[in-house]
C-alpha cells in the first residue's frame, strides 16, 4: 500500500482512531475515503510569517480533533498557504499523530499568483517568472489573471507539489474555470476545458493525482442562461471523451451557505430529463463535494437571525450552528472553514461532537 496519498485504508485508520472524540457520522465517504465533514480552508489572512505560523498551528491542532480534509489554492496568500500546510504535515507525520495516507489534501490551478509577497513590478515577475520562459503566452491570460492551459497548469501542478511537499496531490481543482467565460465563446471554453482535463487525465496516471475536479464561486450557483454557468453534465460528457467512463472528474467546490443556497435550493442541473440542483446531480454522479464559505468568511460567525439560533439551540456559537447547516446538507461530503488561529479550530471542531442533522430535521428549519 502506497503512503505517498489518501487511500481508503488509510482514512480508515484515521476514523478508528478519531472514534473516542467524533461520532463516526461526522465522517462520509468520497472516492473510497473517509473524509471530515469538517474541512480547513487556508485561503483568508495575510502573506506574512505570523500568518504561516497561525496555520500550521491550526492544521496542527485540527487534524487531532478530527479534521483530515485541507483545502488550499496556490494563489492563497501567494502560495504561502500550501506551505503553511506543508510544515503542519511535516510536523505531524515526524511525531507520528497520523501518517499521509490518512489526509485528504486538495488544493487548485488557475489564477496568476505572486511567490510569497507582492512584488515591486508585477509585470517584470510574470515576464521573467512565466512569459519569458514558455509556460504563459499573453493571449492565453483571461481577465489579467486566470489561464487554464495545459502548459501552465501543469507548471502550477509542479509547484503545489513542491509547496505542500508532496508526491500526490489527492484532489486537484481547476480554480473558478468560469472566469474564462468573461471573455471567450462558450465554445471556445469547452475546448479548452476538455484539453484541461486531457491532461489531467495524464497526471492521474503519473500518480502525481488521485482525481481532479472543478472549484467555483458562480458557476453552479446562477442559472443556465447566465455566462458564467456551468453544467455538470456536460463536464463529465467531456472527462468521459477523454478518460472513458472511468474517468477521474469526481470533485466539485463550491459556496453553499445559511446566505448562499443556490447549491440546493435552484434546480439549474440536468440528470437525463429531470432538473435538480447542484448536489443532486454530484450526488447521483457519485462526486465528492466541498462546500466553500461555510460560514462566509467570519459573516456568519456572529449576529444570525434568532430563527436560527432558536433552531439550532444545542450549540453554543454562531459559528457551529452555521457549520451545522452546511455539514447537514444531502450531498455535502465536507464543509470547508477557514481557521488560521487555533482557538478558531476547537470552537469549530467541537461541532465535530455532535452528529450532523439527518434531511427530516434539517427540513424543519425551512418550516418555522
Amino acid at each position: 500500500m502506497s503512503l505517498k496519498c489518501a487511500t481508503p485504508e488509510g482514512t480508515e485508520t484515521y476514523r478508528q482512531k478519531m472514534s473516542s472524540i467524533v461520532p463516526p457520522d461526522h465522517f462520509r465517504q468520497g472516492n473510497g475515503w473517509w473524509m471530515s465533514t469538517i474541512g480547513l480552508g487556508t485561503y483568508l489572512g495575510d502573506p506574512d510569517v505570523n500568518t504561516d505560523r497561525g496555520y500550521e498551528e491550526a492544521i496542527f491542532t485540527a487534524v487531532q480533533l478530527g479534521c483530515n480534509v485541507i483545502d488550499a489554492a496556490i494563489n492563497y496568500r501567494f502560495q504561502r498557504s500550501e506551505r503553511s500546510i506543508a510544515g503542519a504535515l511535516d510536523r505531524l507525520i515526524a511525531e507520528k499523530k497520523i501518517s499521509r495516507d490518512q489526509i485528504v489534501v486538495s488544493t487548485k490551478g488557475g489564477f496568476l499568483s505572486f511567490d510569497e509577497d507582492y512584488p515591486s513590478n508585477p509585470g517584470s515577475y510574470f515576464e521573467n517568472e512565466y512569459f519569458s520562459k514558455g509556460i504563459l503566452n499573453k493571449e492565453d491570460v483571461v481577465a489579467g489573471c486566470h489561464c487554464m492551459t495545459p502548459n501552465y497548469l501543469e507548471n502550477q501542478l509542479d509547484r503545489s507539489l513542491k509547496n505542500l511537499n508532496l508526491d500526490c496531490i489527492d484532489i486537484y481543482f481547476v480554480h473558478n474555470p468560469e472566469t474564462q467565460l468573461s471573455e471567450v465563446s462558450r465554445q471556445e471554453f469547452l475546448k479548452r476545458m476538455r484539453i484541461a482535463f486531457q491532461m489531467l487525465e495524464r497526471k492521474v496516471s503519473e500518480g502525481k493525482i488521485q482525481v481532479y475536479g472543478v472549484a467555483t464561486w458562480d458557476g453552479f450557483r446562477v442559472p443556465p442562461n447566465s455566462r458564467s454557468y456551468l453544467s455538470l453534465e456536460e463536464l463529465i460528457g467531456l472527462a468521459r471523451g477523454v478518460g472513458g467512463e472511468d474517468h477521474h472528474l469526481r470533485a466539485i467546490q463550491l459556496p453553499y451557505n445559511l446566505a448562499m443556497p443556490e447549491a440546493m435550493a435552484l434546480r439549474n442541473q440536468m440528470f437525463g430529463s429531470k432538473e435538480v440542483s447542484t448536489f443532486e446531480a454530484a450526488r447521483l454522479q457519485n462526486m465528492i463535494v466541498l462546500a466553500s464559505a461555510s460560514i462566509l468568511q467570519g459573516r456568519l460567525s456572529r449576529d444570525l437571525p434568532e430563527l436560527i439560533e432558536k433552531f439550532f439551540s444545542q450549540l453554543p456559537t454562531d459559528a457551529q450552528r452555521s457549520l451545522q447547516f452546511v455539514r447537514s446538507a444531502p450531498g455535502v461530503t465536507s464543509a470547508l472553514v477557514g481557521m488560521s488561529q487555533k482557538k478558531h479550530v476547537e470552537e469549530n471542531l467541537a461541532l465535530a461532537k455532535h452528529s450532523p442533522l439527518t434531511w427530516d430535521a434539517l427540513q424543519g428549519l425551512f418550516q418555522e
